[in-house]
């Protein structure tokens, strides 16, 4: 057997502490993921104002206290807590850096939740928490094997380790994750001199006058990954889409490669969901019609069989496809349908959701929240999940909803064009309402799609049971994880 290894999993948000994006459920089930495959695997991420000390028993670490972190010319103190996450069978350690000032004092992890604006200071927030990561393991005197970076808010961590301390980390390899490429904040390059970085190196942040750490991520890992297959393709192609840096993907594509995600075998399932009102226990007709009466009862909809739900738990911007949502709702008013909308975002967009729910009331229920026992609930009782980003990385709740017996329409773009295959293409494989043209003439077409599989119930049970039947797992995608984690520790001792 393999010798396990130690690693070091660095994210701005992980399930249960604080999520806003993707990257909080990827963080969660990764690592859970890692250690059942047998790896000594602990996450480091920071501690927002509405994460509850003692809900999550996170505590002090004497030698982990006051430390000093400098961006630019200030120094900041971090104090480093502990704490764990786990499941039924495993767990894993976890370190949690505080500050009142980046951190404790807000609850909103990228943007302030009064007004849904990102926080202006983002950049020096996150090369903060960068920085506290490097001085947590050196404190600690532990130098794990793999340190995995995750999104531009920790891409800076390999290039600290090479440039600042290559003798403390010379066996440390480090992988780095790219989750959304469009998430990266405009940052002048005047800013590199708060990195605390050498002048010398400021070309590998550079990118069209303005300082980019995805660049610097792709230079300095040994390893880089994203959340697809076909979102690799993008970030290698398209050069429209990424700015332009394509070119510096297709420089490093020797060590970049798209690997699939997976969802966390107890938090996401069906059988075990203490979130959701009826667990499934085989017999699927009863599972989401109880879970439907549940949804309604908890949304303020009247429950009504005859009329399918649809539902969207998104972040509520034009990436995530909601202003073609606001464009085609008109096209199919008239139908008998239900919809529920979960989510925060845009301060316009919310306005004309509002609006909406307000004249269709009976018909559109919104919640303005980041709830999760209510996501959970969301994809249990509703008939169809509606998934219309033009360029989506991924999209989790792709696989939730086929989990959880929830129809997913998609646009076939980005990351869903690896996992969804339209029913009328594969009557074996179908798993999805797939519309291929984002505009509003497609995306109407797939409700009234939707409307008529609801009609026929024979069919539409035999694809949910066909959906809910699969595996979801990390299982897979964890061993090519593991398989890029061995080989890069092997060119490093070559």
């Amino acid at each position: 057997m393999a010798k396990p290894l130690s690693i070091l999993f660095v994210t701005s948000e992980i399930y249960p502490y604080a999520k806003e994006s993707g990257i909080g459920d990827f963080a969660y089930s990764y690592s859970l993921a890692m250690r059942e495959l047998g790896h000594d695997i602990r996450v480091m991420t920071p501690k927002y104002g509405n994460v509850s000390e003692r809900k999550n028993k996170i505590h002090e670490i004497n030698r982990l206290r006051d430390i000093p972190i400098s961006i630019g010319e200030q120094s900041f103190p971090a104090t480093v807590k502990s704490s764990s996450l786990s499941n039924p069978r495993y767990k894993v350690q976890a370190y949690i850096t505080t500050n009142y000032e980046f951190f404790d004092s807000r609850k909103g992890i990228y943007h302030n939740l009064a007004d849904w604006k990102l926080f202006e200071d983002n950049f020096d927030r996150f090369l903060y928490f960068s920085r506290s990561v490097v001085e947590t393991c050196l404190i600690l005197g532990w130098f794990p094997d793999i340190i995995h970076c995750n999104d531009w808010h920790t891409a800076i961590i390999p290039a600290y380790l090479k440039l600042l301390f290559p003798n403390k980390f010379k066996k440390t390899r480090t992988v780095l994750t790219i989750h959304n490429l469009q998430g990266h904040p405009a940052v002048p390059i005047s800013e590199f001199s708060n990195t605390g970085l050498p002048k010398d190196y400021i070309s590998s942040f550079k990118h069209k006058n303005m300082l980019n750490l995805f660049k610097a991520g792709l230079i300095y890992s040994n390893f880089v990954t994203t959340v697809s297959p076909s979102y690799a393709k993008i970030l290698l192609t398209d050069k429209e889409y990424t700015n332009g840096l394509n070119s510096v993907f297709k420089e490093y594509n020797s060590k970049f490669k798209g690997i699939l995600n997976g969802i966390e075998q107890f938090t996401w399932n069906p059988s075990y969901d203490y979130y959701i009102h009826s667990k499934f226990d085989g017999n699927t007709q009863d599972f989401k019609y109880n879970n439907k009466v549940e949804l309604c009862n908890k949304v303020g909809l009247e429950f009504d069989p005859k009329k399918p739900i649809f539902a969207i738990i998104s972040k509520l911007d034009n990436s995530k496809g909601i202003g073609l949502l606001l464009e085609t709702i008109p096209e199919i008013i008239r139908k008998d349908f239900q919809l529920v909308i979960l989510g925060l975002g845009d301060a316009e967009i919310q306005k004309q959701l509002e609006k909406l729910a307000k004249k269709y009331s009976k018909k559109i229920k919104v919640i303005f929240s980041m709830d999760e026992a209510l996501a959970h609930q969301i994809e249990a009782g509703s008939d169809f999940f509606l998934l219309p980003a033009a360029n989506e990385p991924f999209g989790l709740n792709m696989l939730y909803s086929l989990a959880y017996g929830s129809i997913p329409i998609v646009c076939y773009s980005g990351g869903f064009v690896d996992t969804a295959i339209d029913i009328d293409e594969s009557q074996e494989n179908g798993n999805s309402i797939v519309f291929k043209n984002y505009n509003v003439e497609d995306f109407a077409n797939a409700f009234k799609r939707a409307f008529n599989l609801y009609a026929d119930k024979n069919k539409l049970y035999d694809l949910i049971e066909r959906n809910m039947s699969k595996n979801y797992s990390w299982q897979n995608s964890a061993l090519q994880y593991d398989e890029i984690y061995r080989n890069i520790m092997k060119e490093q001792n070559a």
